[in-house]
């Protein structure tokens, strides 16, 4: 009685167990593939990633679309009787039995149905032991079990689908891509021979997996096709670790593969997320990149990138990471990577100076040699040709990008005041506006294509600035910042439109010309080694970078013939099929157009003293606006302090002459002025430059505060600075000392 109990118990747990089983469905509906699928904004899919590192499974597969030579291999080396029994082979039961008996090598008793048992019950799953008599016994019934409720054809496909084969590869998908290049439906009778080998040996050797393929073969009546199965089956083996046959480990298409990984690393437990992209947009990007690059081959150049985002809604449409096979860094993301900016932040900081009114479109600044004294020694910008314009207007000096005049605003601006609104675009530069000093006009700081190219997308927006969203698991940007003045911002937009304001440096035509609207700058930074062109529509920014992802110089390549001609392609073909605009809210503001001006602007007709430049109607902030503009004072920029710098720190040498380390005060855009040195005039300076207000200070130890006044005491700017060290004076230069404090 007790023995029987026992068994009864043993019987209902393994019952209870195969009740536990999950229908055909829920595994199907359960299966996980390794890879996770991006799509495009319409469902389109346009990347196959790689998210599961530990084995390698594609999407499921149907019975129909299983090659009929790998179904009848597998029914051959595995379950001749699999149609007829029901779950349990008891003649292969009998015959495995009678082996044993007399010590003989038999194939195994476990019918593919009992195998699929196996790979859904975690207690029966095949460990480096064998199974257990009552593990074997819980298997047969959980197998007579999905013969109950299962059809035939559903436990083909899952155990197809479920099988380990050899090493990560799990299912007849994966191993067919991977070690036969091709789809499941197009194996042969050889492939499918191998395959069905591997499954009884996942780790058998190479003769070893070609002498159970060819006995497979034979059962078939097809002995014919032994005769090079070994010299074949080492070449299939060899796919299965070459490193140039990565891409037969995937099956779906591979488009976007930058921002595939960005976006799933973030969504780690996401299997397919939908983007904001364009299929054919990002199709055509990455093909007009790979096609200038290809052309450009011999002017060493292979990496590049393009970004397309809708100005409305903030979308990507675009995300273009890297030249692909022209690349030797093709992992590297060229949207996300930080390069030197070159030319391409110069619309920012005449944008701040004009909304500030120091300066306006049709002011005239100094194209000629300048030299600026800083903490660590004279800067000496240079423009691209090596060539100077003389006096030019700021539409002049912005459209044909000359670097003198933007240096010269930027005094005025000054560079912390830059790097402020640099910030409030998105920039996030690591360092500070004294940190990159007036190189900073030229564009010294290293950006990213993707913040880059949505700074020009504020600018379209006439200075309303808000972030990009490149998948539905981004947040729809309802919340918008006022960053520039929308009527400066506009002012910017057309003179990055005007082909006349071009022409000085880049002539009438160029690939910065449209058929439609487009605002457009270039910039290639120190030595050649980034070229970029960033411009907008009316309803696309379209941002382009080219160089070299080691950072090696290219040869002769400018903005103009290196990445322009790439913009303008992506521009058109933005326009010619009409790429659909959708903003994902209802409650999205109406759009604003770069194009057209905001309330307030002032049109003036001007001309210009001695006719400087041609007449024309200009656009000015209200209160700024002039008919009639005098040569006579170029460089109408406001009072600066040049020397000492803002948080300069200056320490004394006690082995050098005092005399000899004085520090010069010298200041730029104004004549009638007095400095005020904490507070107090400084001694009488031994050489006095009036003109220039140019004076020489004996430095003494601590901390200062310099200003510059003018002739009512007024405050026109001021910096602080340190000075460390001591110096040896003779008694009578001592200073005077009273309650412990030093006067100088």
């Amino acid at each position: 009685m007790h023995i029987r109990f026992l068994f009864i118990v043993f019987f209902l747990s393994c019952h209870n167990s195969a009740q536990a089983i999950p229908s055909f469905k829920e595994v199907q509906k359960n299966f996980l593939s390794s890879d996770a699928i991006l799509t495009d904004r319409n469902g389109v899919a346009i990347h196959q990633l790689r998210i599961n590192p530990k084995e390698r499974k594609l999407a499921w597969v149907k019975l129909e679309d299983v090659s009929p030579a790998l179904r009848t291999a597998l029914i051959t080396s595995e379950d001749k009787r699999f149609y007829q029994h029901g779950g349990v082979d008891w003649n292969a039961v009998a015959g495995a039995a009678w082996g044993n008996l007399w010590n003989k090598k038999t194939r195994g008793a476990s019918t593919i149905t009992m195998q699929l048992a196996g790979l859904l019950e975690e207690d029966l799953r095949r460990k480096s032991t064998a199974r257990s008599a009552g593990q074997k016994i819980t298997q047969a019934l959980v197998a007579k079990w999905l013969e109950h409720s299962w059809r035939k054809d559903q436990i083909l496909e899952a155990y197809l689908n479920l099988v380990a084969f050899k090493g990560e590869l799990v299912g007849v998908h994966a191993l067919s891509r991977v070690m036969f290049d091709k789809h499941p439906s197009g194996l042969d009778k050889i492939e499918s021979a191998i395959a069905v080998a591997l499954i009884r040996g996942p780790n058998a050797s190479i003769a070893k997996v070609a002498e159970r393929a060819c006995t497979t073969l034979k059962e078939q009546a097809l002995p014919q096709f032994c005769a090079n199965l070994a010299g074949q089956t080492t070449q299939y083996f060899a796919r299965l670790t070459a490193k140039s046959d990565v891409a037969r480990t995937i099956s779906g298409p591979q488009l976007a593969p930058h921002l595939a990984r960005k976006l799933f690393a973030v969504n780690k437990n996401a299997l397919a997320i939908r983007s904001t992209l364009d299929a054919s947009t990002q199709e055509f990007a990455r093909d007009a990149l790979v096609r200038q690059l290809s052309a450009l081959v011999d002017r060493n150049i292979e990496d590049g990138a393009v970004l397309v985002i809708d100005n409305q809604s903030g979308d990507v449409l675009a995300w273009v990471g890297s030249s692909g096979a022209l690349s030797d860094a093709n992992q590297v993301d060229g949207v996300l990577a930080l390069r030197q900016a070159g030319s391409t932040l110069k619309p920012f900081l005449y944008e701040l100076a004009i909304e500030k009114r120091w300066l306006t479109a049709a002011s005239i600044l100094d194209d000629t040699a300048i030299n600026l004294p800083t903490s660590s020694g004279l800067y000496i910008p240079q423009n691209y040709d090596k060539h100077f314009k003389g006096l030019v207007s700021v539409r002049t000096a912005l459209g044909s990008s000359l670097n003198i005049p933007a240096v010269r605003t930027l005094v005025t601006v000054t560079p912390e005041l830059f790097f402020q609104r640099l910030q409030q675009l998105g920039f996030g530069l690591r360092e500070s506006g004294d940190y990159y000093g007036f190189s900073l006009a030229l564009g010294s700081a290293d950006v990213s294509l993707l913040a880059l190219s949505n700074a020009y997308r504020t600018l379209a927006n006439q200075g309303q600035f808000a972030a990009v969203r490149s998948s539905d698991k981004d947040p729809i940007s309802l919340a918008q910042a006022k960053v520039m003045d929308p009527a400066a911002a506009y002012i910017i937009s057309d003179i990055l439109s005007d082909r006349a304001a071009r022409a000085v440096t880049f002539g009438l035509e160029n690939a910065l010309s449209t058929r439609i609207w487009s605002a457009v700058k270039t910039g290639t930074s120190k030595d050649m080694r980034d070229n970029w062109c960033v411009g907008y529509s009316d309803r696309y920014t379209v941002g382009v970078w080219v160089g070299n992802a080691s950072g090696a110089p290219m040869w002769d390549v400018s903005g103009v013939t290196g990445a322009a001609p790439i913009w303008q392609e992506v521009m058109q073909y933005l326009y010619q099929h009409k790429v659909a605009q959708k903003v994902a809210t209802k409650s999205a503001e109406q759009h604003i157009s770069p194009n057209v001006a905001p309330t307030g602007i002032v049109t003036q007709a001007i001309e210009y003293e001695g006719q400087l430049e041609a007449p024309r109607t200009e656009y000015f902030l209200p209160g700024t606006e002039q008919k009639h503009i005098s040569i006579a004072k170029p460089d109408q920029i406001r009072p600066v302090i040049r020397y000492p710098t803002a948080g300069m720190l200056v320490a004394i040498d006690p082995d050098i002459p005092p005399e000899r380390q004085r520090i010069r005060f010298a200041a730029q855009g104004v004549k009638q002025a007095a400095w005020l040195l904490d507070g107090k005039a400084p001694s009488k300076p031994s050489k006095v430059n009036q003109s220039a207000l140019n004076i020489d200070w004996m430095p003494w130890p601590g901390k200062h505060l310099l200003q510059l006044v003018d002739h009512q005491g007024k405050v026109l700017d001021q910096i602080r600075f340190e000075v460390r060290g001591a110096l040896v004076l003779e008694p009578a230069q001592q200073p005077k000392r009273k309650a412990g404090k030093i006067r100088s």
